[in-house]
Protein backbone atom coordinates (compact mmCIF):
# COMPACT_ATOMS: atom_id res chain seq x y z
CA UNK A 1 0.00 0.00 0.00
CA UNK A 2 1.61 3.42 -0.81
CA UNK A 3 1.67 5.99 1.69
CA UNK A 4 -0.75 8.34 0.52
CA UNK A 5 -3.70 5.72 -0.12
CA UNK A 6 -2.79 4.48 3.49
CA UNK A 7 -2.90 8.44 4.92
CA UNK A 8 -6.63 8.52 2.60
CA UNK A 9 -7.61 5.38 4.90
CA UNK A 10 -6.55 7.00 8.38
CA UNK A 11 -8.39 9.85 6.96
CA UNK A 12 -11.46 7.81 6.30
CA UNK A 13 -10.98 6.11 9.59
CA UNK A 14 -10.28 9.22 11.54
CA UNK A 15 -13.46 10.82 10.20
CA UNK A 16 -16.00 7.74 11.10
CA UNK A 17 -14.36 8.31 14.67
CA UNK A 18 -15.52 11.69 15.14
CA UNK A 19 -18.81 10.56 14.12
CA UNK A 20 -18.78 7.81 16.38
CA UNK A 21 -17.28 10.51 19.63
CA UNK A 22 -20.56 12.81 18.29
CA UNK A 23 -23.00 10.16 18.41
CA UNK A 24 -22.00 9.04 21.55
CA UNK A 25 -22.02 12.01 23.71
CA UNK A 26 -25.19 12.40 22.30
CA UNK A 27 -26.25 9.09 23.84
CA UNK A 28 -26.88 9.13 27.22
CA UNK A 29 -26.05 6.09 28.36
CA UNK A 30 -22.57 6.17 27.39
CA UNK A 31 -19.64 5.89 29.91
CA UNK A 32 -17.48 8.57 29.69
CA UNK A 33 -14.70 6.42 29.40
CA UNK A 34 -15.60 4.97 26.21
CA UNK A 35 -15.91 8.46 24.94
CA UNK A 36 -12.77 9.49 26.08
CA UNK A 37 -10.79 6.27 24.30
CA UNK A 38 -12.89 6.71 20.81
CA UNK A 39 -11.20 10.33 21.26
CA UNK A 40 -7.47 9.03 22.01
CA UNK A 41 -7.82 6.43 18.95
CA UNK A 42 -8.92 9.42 17.26
CA UNK A 43 -5.93 11.43 18.19
CA UNK A 44 -3.21 8.50 17.43
CA UNK A 45 -4.79 8.67 13.83
CA UNK A 46 -4.55 12.03 13.41
CA UNK A 47 -0.71 12.00 14.62
CA UNK A 48 0.14 9.07 12.37
CA UNK A 49 -1.21 11.52 9.69
CA UNK A 50 0.13 14.10 10.24
CA UNK A 51 3.67 12.32 10.63
CA UNK A 52 3.03 10.19 7.24
CA UNK A 53 2.34 13.63 5.68
CA UNK A 54 6.06 15.49 6.50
Amino acid sequence: MSVTAHVEQLKKKHESLSDAVEAAQRAPGIDDLAIADLKKQKLRIKEEITRLST
